[in-house]
């Protein structure tokens, strides 16, 4: 048989595979959902909100929980390789804080779907007190229950648990916590579903669909997260992805001055990123990228008791055929409670914000994006002037020095530059981030 035709081959046998499992025939439905019924889930409710409306397939308010931990969702160390390729230490570091919140508002018709980057140092009020802590940072309300719950499952003596039963037991309530803490900062918003992962499950996701293309402002490196990346649009692999995501700090010689902030710009573009990847039918037709993504699944993610894999998969496509928003709530200072740095916010302003998110009017008002470079395929030589145009610079504000400095990214059609976490990201064009 010559190449080519055994390329052919393979093609048709992987579509007919993918065109049998998204049709739902059966010998495949009962695999899949063999493979699905492994994965760790659990209830959670939210008090505060009057009533729950089961929103499936049209809006859809999804929370996503990046934990800190290194292990698995059963408590696990993950393989030396991938601890390796985190740059984070191993099984005994990181705990069970939310480090990374983002609430991702999909409305029905999938046109302007936004995620809400949620800053993990806000200092917020937690439903419940756990532990009796009733104000503290946001990312804190899952490690708090979890603990609380841990404790009382050890001591009370009205059933036998294993110690892999009160594992679960307290991840559940550390979930619920979390979730009902958000929702409630939020203006007691409603959350249909939830998708926590750990840092190990990123990884592999980065693996299964690497590589993404990414773009940045500056040339920037850093020690700590393992960074180390040129200006402008690159493809980068899962482990580069890892320090993508991660980066707070630059550590080389007149890099960026980043924050904490800018690792949430970071996570944005990423899943920007990840968007325009899905775009691609190929990412999704491809049988070891499916299955690979459910072995993830299975291993490094959480969902909610409701949450309908296969029809979510559908969804994130229709989304990515769209683009996504993302925007990040806004601080008033960084400031120090009992030793510990925190994000001082104005609440009100925040679920102003989120409400205007939510009702679609948030983007109603036009939005001029600095540095932005689009192509008008219609007209190119208004493109080649696109390129050759400098950015445009606020008044009160000085312009930038052309001569020596960093190594800056040059303007390149489809791109748009984000000079501040505080910018609204718009679907459309790669981000350029700091």
């Amino acid at each position: 048989m010559s190449r080519r035709r055994r390329k052919r081959l393979a093609t048709v046998i992987s579509l007919s595979v993918v065109g049998a499992l998204l049709l739902g025939g059966a010998a495949v439905a009962v695999v899949w959902h063999r493979a699905t019924d492994s994965i760790v889930r659990s209830e959670f409710t939210l008090p505060q909100v009057a009533e729950i409306v089961n929103a499936d397939p049209g809006e859809q308010n999804v929370l996503i929980m990046g934990m800190d931990s290194r292990v698995d969702q059963n408590g696990n160390p993950l393989p030396d390789g991938v601890y390796e390729a985190l740059h984070a230490g191993g099984a005994d570091d990181g705990g069970y804080n939310a480090n990374v919140l983002m609430l991702l508002h999909i409305p029905e018709d999938r046109s302007k779907t936004v995620g809400i980057s949620i800053p993990r140092d806000d200092y917020v009020e937690i439903p419940g007190a756990p532990l009796g802590v009733g104000y503290t940072k946001i990312k804190e309300a899952y490690g708090l229950a979890m603990q609380e719950e841990m404790n009382e499952l050890t001591w009370q003596t009205e059933e036998d648990l294993s110690a892999e039963e009160v594992y679960h037991r307290a991840r559940a309530a550390g979930r619920q916590a979390q979730i009902e803490t958000v929702s409630h900062f939020l203006g007691d918003v409603r959350i249909d579903h939830f998708v926590e992962m750990t840092m190990g499950g990123f990884f592999h996701v980065a693996e299964a669909v690497a590589p993404v293309s990414v773009c940045l402002n500056q040339a920037t490196e850093d020690f700590y997260s393992g960074a180390s990346f040129a200006a402008g649009v690159q493809e980068i692999d899962a482990q580069q992805a890892m320090s993508f995501v991660r980066q707070r700090r630059d550590t080389g010689i007149d890099g960026p001055y980043l924050t904490d902030l800018d690792r949430s710009r970071r996570q944005q573009a990423f899943l920007a990123a990840l968007a325009e990847k899905l775009r691609d039918k190929s990412t999704l037709m491809n049988p070891k990228t499916i299955w690979s993504l459910v072995d993830v699944t299975q291993k490094h993610v959480a969902l909610d008791a409701d949450f309908d894999v296969l029809g979510f998969m559908q969804i994130a496509n229709d989304v990515a055929q769209h683009g996504a928003h993302f925007i990040t709530l806004p601080i008033l200072e960084f400031g120090e409670v009992n030793g510990a740095d925190v994000n001082f916010v104005d609440v009100d302003e925040i679920q102003r914000i989120v409400a205007s998110v939510l009702d679609g009017t948030y983007f109603d008002a036009p939005v001029e994006v600095p540095g932005a470079v689009t192509a008008d395929p219609e007209d190119p030589e208004a493109d080649a002037a696109a390129q050759d145009e400098p950015a445009a610079v606020p008044e009160n504000e000085a312009a930038p020095e052309a001569a020596e400095g960093p190594e800056t990214a040059e303007p390149v059609p489809g791109t748009a530059s984000y000079d501040s976490w505080e910018e609204p990201i718009r679907a459309g064009s790669i981000p350029c981030v700091n």
